[in-house]
């Protein structure tokens, strides 16, 4: 029998690479982004030609109809969920100085980055434990936040923050369901090359050639994608509430 995953904003970057990833590593898939079906109809169609094809939910984390919508859809298509990836995130749709954010940006990123996986986690937590145990782990919940989690950008405060949020969610989770065999783990990118980060790719080309970060190249959406498989698997039975910093070693502190 499949595992099933379940992978929020998975159209594209980071989230793209670990629907393929996971359908590489014989799960099944359903796959939600906030844009139509036709919008994502291509990629759509290059995974079923490859003979992976995955299920799409449409869905905007924040909302609590859409989250209940997600796994409504899981259950339809595969009857069980045993994985799921809070990778939906968003950045502020403009950097402003911290003493200049406004409420409104604050509200959005942390409603999408924050607000939404722990509703969800909790959605589908509570799903894990109804349905029956199958495999090692009766279920696990994998949260990629970020090494803004940690790190400071004055400039985009509402990222930070929710990122820092998500971190401790992460941390709760693990907590409270350790005990019931659903293993909660963080994976935080650094520098990786997605659509977010390509409005500073200057920026970041030149830190990275500056030596600001100890493997000195861009991270790939794969990297993360790695990280995830690792963690999903059944090699880390007695460990939770642990994250991986997938960042080029940038979390080095260095003299």
């Amino acid at each position: 029998m499949k595992k099933t995953a379940i992978v929020t904003g998975g159209s594209r970057g980071i989230g793209l690479a670990i629907v393929k990833r996971l359908l590489r590593d014989g799960y099944q898939v359903l796959m939600t982004a906030s844009g139509s079906t036709e919008k994502y109809a291509e990629t759509l169609k290059s995974l079923e030609e490859a003979g992976t094809p995955v299920v799409y939910a449409q869905a905007d984390v924040s909302k609590a109809e859409d989250r209940a919508g997600i796994l409504k859809a899981c259950l339809e298509a595969y009857g069980r969920v045993d994985l799921l990836v809070n990778n939906a995130g968003v950045a502020p749709l403009e950097r402003k100085d911290i003493l200049e954010m406004s409420e409104e940006s604050f509200d959005r990123v942390v409603s999408i980055n924050t607000k939404g996986p722990l509703f969800l986690s909790q959605l589908v937590a509570n799903q894990m434990l109804r349905q029956e145990k199958i495999f090692e782990k009766r279920g696990t919940i994998i949260n990629i936040t970020s090494c803004s989690a940690v790190v400071s950008s004055p400039n985009r405060g509402e990222y930070c923050i929710s990122k820092a949020a998500a971190s401790m969610v992460s941390t709760l989770f693990a907590d409270r369901l350790a005990n019931e065999g659903i293993l909660v783990y963080e994976v935080r990118p650094g520098v990786i090359a997605t659509e977010m980060t390509s409005k500073v790719e200057e920026k970041y080309t030149r830190l990275i050639e500056q030596g600001a970060f100890p493997i000195a190249r861009w991270g790939q959406p794969e990297d993360v994608a790695n990280a995830v498989a690792a963690f999903a698997g059944d090699n880390f039975l007695y460990t939770t509430g642990n994250y991986i910093d997938v960042d080029g070693a940038f979390h080095i502190k260095r003299l």
